[in-house]
């Protein structure tokens, strides 16, 4: 029977070579999954829980048969990068499902895809009648990407012929009671000054905002704690 010692060792161990190959693999194996992408994660699981619980797996046995398979994942990333022939054999390719306002329907077959799945995936995207739609387009990972017709789309400001504006990241000053003090320093803002705007909008103490947000110029956006369904004031 498997030692206690030994399962925390394998675990450990798992732990830290999943971290790794994360790591080196890249974040578009969780942000871009695709169908292969999915299907290697559930089987790095399965070797790492099969070798966890079986008494005559090794570390050593565990860590050759894990980065061989990183190793492979690696390296088809790398040719889908260097060999663009290959991306639509190993990632898949991009499908247009609406083409200027009609379904395709031997695409939505060939991938699978009913019309109730499609209006699915278009209210995700706050379309939710088809009539909107100029394009479609389903990518490898699944998700939709939709063109509206143009009397559907929001206007921009060049459209009503405004003068451009500089667009202005958002900061978090305060998470759940807390000051953060890296971003007070990155915007060259003072804990004093933090603590005055609060004071302007009714707070006397940090402890009562669960969120504030800085945007230059634009007032401090502060929210407090809500408790039984009821704002603080």
């Amino acid at each position: 029977m498997i030692s206690y010692s030994q399962m925390f060792a394998d675990t450990l161990f798992g732990f830290i070579a999943l971290y790794v190959l994360t790591k080196v693999l890249g974040k578009t194996q969780i942000s871009q999954l695709t169908a292969f992408d999915f299907i290697s994660a559930i089987i790095l699981g399965e070797l790492v829980g099969n070798a966890m619980f079986d008494d005559k797996a090794s570390i050593f046995e565990m860590a050759f048969v894990l980065f061989l398979w990183g190793a492979l994942l690696y390296s088809t990333e790398i040719i889908t990068q260097k060999f663009r022939s290959t991306r639509a054999l190993l990632e898949g390719s991009p499908e247009i499902v609406i083409r200027r306002g009609k379904m395709i329907r031997d695409v939505m077959k060939k991938n699978k895809l009913d019309v109730n799945q499609l209006q699915h995936l278009l209210r995700e995207k706050d379309v939710f009648s088809v009539r909107e739609v100029e394009y479609a387009i389903l990518e490898t990972n699944g998700a939709i990407s939709v063109l509206k017709k143009s009397d559907y789309q929001s206007p921009t400001r060049k459209d009503m012929k405004l003068a451009p504006q500089p667009a202005n990241l958002s900061v978090t000053l305060i998470n759940d009671g807390e000051i953060i003090y890296d971003n007070l320093e990155e915007k060259n803002l003072t804990e004093e000054w933090l603590l005055k705007e609060l004071r302007e909008q009714g707070y006397d103490q940090v402890k009562d905002v669960f969120y504030a947000e800085y945007i230059k110029d634009e007032e401090l956006l502060v929210l407090p704690f809500v408790n039984r369904g009821k704002r603080k004031k």
